[in-house]
């Protein structure tokens, strides 16, 4: 691949994409787009960058994008994140939704489908808390091809070791050979979506609880905020941001104020300024143990 042929797949994928590759990536944009180019019959990846500089060919520009945007997930990935939701954050819903028992949580960026489970395990766990509540998990991917693997909820024995403890693993999966299935009644909790994070995704409605991990990090500062005033408007005053450990509102917008001690969790201004949040994290404590 020439100089000149990586520049245009930088621009081609941010534009596409958001994503942001410096310029010593293009070893990265080789080794991932060599097998797309064989799956369409290129030879080459200048037949490729051709290919896509001509246009006209949506599923293959499609297989590009999603070749160079897939991200690897896992159950329960950092722990933190899904001990806040269990102390914190459901707690805080049960008592401020009382009236309309219902909850609304989006998974952004859900890759192959374990944050959102993970997510639908914590609700089974509790579930003498939640029951009789309408609570709406929806799971979105650029991906078509990720989706389709969060969908069937079918994970190797590597996947699920990765995060997952023994007990839920026997509780909420089923063998099939070397493979493990997510039960049935855990895979109807989620709804899956095709969604492109550059484009409008206010149609998905309002949401109480929005994770949204480990993807800002591959954007340039103007896209970060953009995405994250865009999904401030679709939260109440009272909701939370979930992102991941390296990702921060601050210095992007002022929507968003840190939860005081708890890391990586966000409130809208108006919630964060009433000081709700001491007051929460005195829930009780959440063990994946």
């Amino acid at each position: 691949m020439t100089p000149t042929e990586y520049e245009f797949l930088k621009r081609f994928l941010k534009e596409r994409s958001g994503l942001v590759l410096s310029d010593d990536k293009q070893y990265l944009v080789e080794s991932r787009l060599v097998p797309v180019a064989r799956k369409n019959g290129i030879d080459t990846l200048s037949a490729l960058v051709m290919s896509l500089q001509r246009g006209g060919n949506a599923m293959l520009a499609n297989a590009v994008v999603e070749a160079m945007t897939t991200n690897e997930s896992f159950f329960f990935r950092d722990k933190t994140p899904f001990e806040h939701f269990t102390n914190i954050m459901m707690p805080a819903m049960l008592e401020k939704r009382a009236s309309t028992r219902s909850m609304k949580i989006w998974c952004a960026a859900a890759s192959t489908g374990q944050e959102p489970y993970s997510l639908g395990i914590c609700l089974k766990e509790a579930a003498h808390k939640v029951a009789g509540w309408r609570i709406r998990i929806v799971g979105t991917d650029l991906s078509s091809e990720v989706l389709e693997k969060a969908k069937a909820g079918i994970y190797s024995q590597f996947e699920v070791q990765r995060g997952l403890p023994i007990q839920m693993l026997l509780k909420y999966f089923s063998q099939q050979g070397d493979l493990w299935q997510i039960n049935p009644e855990l895979r109807a909790m989620i709804e899956w979506r095709k969604l492109n994070l550059l484009e409008n995704f206010s149609h998905l409605g309002e949401f109480d609880i929005v994770f949204c991990r480990n993807v800002l990090i591959y954007f340039d500062q103007q896209t970060k905020i953009d995405i994250l005033q865009r999904i401030a408007k679709m939260m109440p005053e009272d909701g939370f941001l979930v992102l991941g450990a390296a990702e921060t509102v601050v210095g992007l917008t002022d929507a968003f104020q840190p939860v005081p001690g708890q890391r990586g969790l966000y409130q809208p201004k108006q919630a964060a300024e009433a000081k709700a949040a001491p007051r929460l994290a005195m829930a009780s404590s959440f063990s994946l143990k």
